[in-house]
C-alpha cells in the first residue's frame, strides 16, 4: 500500500504491542496562564459563604465528637488490655487495634456518624472466632467500669459493630498480609474483606500524612453530601472522594492550596472533562502497587454516569444555581429534570456510553447439528 500511514511504511505493523498512554483531561487551574481572562473573575463571596454554611450543617457537634472519641478509646483500651495480658482460656491472639474511617480523618458527617476501628489478629479468623473476640472485648470493657454500661453487639460482614447509647463503632477484622494465602474457603473470613480492612489502615495513614489541610476535609464533606443527594455520583467511593478532594486542593501550579470555592468548582470541572473516564490518567492510588488508577474500579456505565451528572451540576452552578447544587434550596432533581437559572434553561446531560449486548448463544438444535457434522 502506498500513501501516508500505509502498513508498509511508517505505520504500526500488525501484532505490535501498543503502549497505553493515558491522556490528561483539560484542567483550567493548571493552564490558567495560557488562557487569560477577558473579564475579571466573578465575585464568589456568596458562593463561598454558602459552602461554609453547608459544611457547618453537615459537621457533627463537639459534644458528639467527644462522645464518639470516648467510646472508641474504651474499645481500643480493651483490646490493648487483652494484648498485654492474655486472659485465661482465651486462645485468640490479637496483634493491635487501629482507628480508621471518617472519624479518624476528621471528615465525619451527621448523616453517617459511625466511627471505625480495625483489630489485627494473629489467628486466622472464622465467624465463630470473631464472635468470641467481640464478646471478650465487651467483657473487658464492662470489667473496667465501676458502673457497666449497656453495650450491644451485631455481627457484620467485616467483623462486628458495637453500640453504646446510640454511638456506633464498626470493628473490622484484619490479619497480617503474609497470612492471607493461608486462608481456606468456607472456613475463614473472605480474603477480600480482610484486605479491605488492611486498605482502610493504609488510607488513614496516607491521609494523616498528606491531607491534613482544613480545606481538604471541608471539600470531602461537601462532595460526600453531593454523592448522597445525586444518584449519578454514587459510584464514587469514599476513597476516590478523598483523593479527588486532595488533588483539587493541592495539585496547583504554585503548590499552594486553593480556596474552597475554586476547589469545589474544579472538582465538577474535572469530572465533566472526563477525569474518571476510560483512557484518562485520573488519580493513581497512592496506597496500592502497580499504578492502579482509582476510577477503574467503576464500570464503564458508572464512569459515564459520573461524568454526565457532573456536567449537569456544573452548568447549573455556572448559571447561578449554587444553592440547588449544595442542597440549600429546592429538590434534588436538577440532574434529571430541566431547570431555569437566570433565564437560561439547563437540560440534564444524557449518557454517551451504550453497552454492547452480548452475542446470543446458539440454539440447541444448531449445536446438535454441528456436533453431528463433526462426527
Amino acid at each position: 500500500m502506498r500513501g501516508r500511514g500505509g502498513r508498509g511504511r511508517g505505520g504500526m505493523h500488525r501484532g505490535t504491542n501498543r503502549v497505553f498512554v493515558p491522556h490528561i483531561p483539560f484542567d483550567f487551574v493548571m493552564c490558567e496562564q495560557a488562557f487569560p481572562r477577558v473579564k475579571p473573575a466573578p465575585d464568589d463571596e456568596a458562593f463561598s459563604q454558602a459552602l461554609i454554611k453547608r459544611n457547618q450543617d453537615l459537621s457533627i457537634s463537639s459534644e458528639e465528637q467527644s462522645s464518639i472519641l470516648s467510646f472508641v478509646t474504651k474499645i481500643s483500651n480493651a483490646v490493648d488490655s487483652i494484648i498485654v495480658s492474655q486472659p485465661a482460656g482465651f486462645e485468640v491472639q490479637l496483634e493491635e487495634c487501629r482507628q480508621v474511617g471518617d472519624f479518624k480523618k476528621g471528615t465525619m458527617m451527621k448523616t453517617n456518624n459511625k466511627a471505625g476501628v480495625v483489630i489485627i489478629l494473629k489467628t486466622l479468623p472464622t465467624k465463630e472466632l470473631v464472635k468470641t473476640v467481640a464478646e471478650k472485648v465487651i467483657e473487658t470493657m464492662k470489667g473496667s467500669e465501676e458502673t457497666p454500661s449497656d453495650i450491644t453487639m451485631e455481627e457484620t460482614e467485616s467483623g462486628f459493630e458495637l453500640c453504646e447509647g446510640g454511638i456506633k463503632v464498626d470493628v473490622g477484622i484484619a490479619i497480617p498480609p503474609g497470612q492471607i494465602r493461608k486462608l481456606e474457603d468456607n472456613i475463614h473470613m473472605s480474603a477480600k474483606v480482610l484486605q479491605g480492612s488492611l486498605a482502610a489502615i493504609r488510607h488513614v495513614r496516607w491521609f494523616e500524612e498528606n491531607a491534613f489541610h482544613s480545606n481538604i476535609k471541608m471539600l470531602i464533606r461537601l462532595l460526600k453530601d453531593l454523592r448522597l443527594r445525586f444518584e449519578g455520583l454514587q459510584p464514587l467511593t469514599m476513597w476516590i472522594i478523598d483523593l479527588l478532594a486532595h488533588h483539587a486542593i493541592m495539585n496547583t501550579p504554585n503548590r499552594q492550596p486553593l480556596a474552597i470555592n475554586v476547589a469545589f468548582r474544579r472538582c465538577l470541572q474535572l469530572l465533566s472533562s472526563g477525569f474518571f473516564l476510560p483512557g484518562s490518567a485520573g488519580i493513581v492510588d497512592p496506597c496500592e502497587n502497580g499504578n492502579v488508577r482509582v476510577h477503574t474500579i467503576m464500570t464503564l456505565e458508572q464512569q459515564d454516569m459520573v461524568c454526565y451528572t457532573a456536567q449537569t451540576l456544573l452548568r447549573v452552578l455556572a448559571h447561578g444555581g449554587y444553592r440547588a447544587v449544595l442542597g440549600l434550596e429546592g429538590e434534588n432533581t436538577i440532574t434529571k429534570e430541566m431547570s431555569v437559572w437566570n433565564n437560561v434553561v439547563v437540560t440534564p446531560s444524557d449518557k454517551a456510553y451504550e453497552k454492547v449486548p452480548e452475542k446470543e448463544e446458539k440454539e440447541p438444535e444448531q449445536t446438535e447439528a454441528m456436533d453431528t457434522s463433526q462426527e
